[in-house]
């Protein structure tokens, strides 16, 4: 009857254990909740001017909410300075040029052409020097055919705006005709335009925000010289964010344009947030590709999707992780 009674026992035993075996065998191989990380980004704008200069006052810190239009960034640029003062002197000149032009020359206006003609030796000579110096340095090879080139177009000009200077000072000394006239108004218009091309590089000299954001890093201190073109700082437009994913073909399940899609944004707590998909296209191939198996089947592609937040999410800022499961 013992006997019995343990070989009852032992098979009860044995369908426990049997069963136990059971279960966690089949949570063990039960499929895992697939999750997909992506990170939060937003547009940025890149804040850089066409003059070059040195930083004369950076108005705002990394971390500041700018408006657009906002001043950023005063540069300081002497060449620019030095450029307005010389149109200035041109207009002046021109403008007496076309009233010697139209009343007739008197002393003055035949000494201010006297002089608008010196000037414009001085220039040539100026030029003239430098062409000579930059032709030695070409002849040595130490200068390229570009530069070269540039520096004889200026010398070229130079010797034109002499001789046209010395045109203007003929006609104060024998008097104006109709043409002469004209032209002498021509020049007033030229100088009227190289002021206009000064008075926009000044404007360029006041780097502005191109839209609401916030300061998201600035590169060069006060001080320190940027060239043309060159990034000051980086503004990002917080109110037009999105998500981006990098998805591997056989995980996306059928996603499609206009999906809605559960995202959950770790630094933000618990909650779940919508968003809707609105970009899907295949990153580049060479970097992407992975073996769905270690022998046999295809290589997956990996896609890179964006999806757009329904709403505002208060407190997302790029960078932060986001996960869909």
């Amino acid at each position: 009857m013992k006997t019995y009674k343990h070989i009852i026992s032992g098979l009860v035993v044995l369908v426990i254990i049997l069963l136990f075996v059971g279960v966690a065998g089949y949570f063990a191989s039960k499929p895992k909740p697939m999750t997909i990380q992506g990170e939060a980004e937003a547009t940025e704008y890149r804040v850089s001017g066409k003059v070059p200069g040195r930083i004369e006052e950076l108005y705002v810190k990394e971390g500041a909410v700018v408006s657009k239009g906002d001043t950023l960034v005063l540069i300081d640029s002497p060449e620019v300075r030095a450029k307005l003062a010389q149109v200035n002197a041109a207009r002046d000149a021109a403008e007496a040029q076309s009233r010697k032009a139209s009343n007739g020359a008197r002393q003055e206006q035949i000494a201010g052409a006297y002089q608008l003609w010196q000037s414009a030796i001085v220039q040539k000579d100026v030029m003239q020097k430098s062409f000579e110096r930059m032709q030695r340095l070409y002849d040595q090879k130490v200068v390229s055919s570009q530069k070269f080139d540039e520096v004889q177009a200026k010398y070229e000009a130079a010797v034109a705006q002499e001789q046209a200077a010395k045109s203007q000072y003929d006609m104060a000394v024998n008097g104006a005709r109709e043409e002469d006239k004209a032209a002498a108004l021509a020049l007033v218009r030229q100088a009227e335009g190289a002021l206009m091309e000064v008075q926009g590089y000044l404007d360029e000299l006041y780097l502005t925000s191109p839209a609401d954001g916030v300061i998201a890093a600035i590169y060069p201190k006060s001080g320190e010289l940027v060239g043309q073109g060159a990034p000051v700082m980086t503004v990002t437009d917080l109110s037009d964010m999105w998500f981006t994913f990098n998805v591997r073909e056989d995980y996306m399940h059928g996603l499609k344009l206009g999906d809605i899609i559960d995202v959950e944004i770790p630094a933000l707590g618990s909650d779940s947030y919508q968003a809707k998909i609105s970009y899907i296209a295949v990153r580049d191939s060479y970097a992407t590709w992975k073996a769905t198996k270690e022998i046999g089947q295809y290589d997956a592609k990996t896609f890179e999707i964006r999806a757009v937040p329904n709403g505002t999410i208060e407190g997302l800022l790029p960078g932060m992780t986001v996960i869909i499961r």
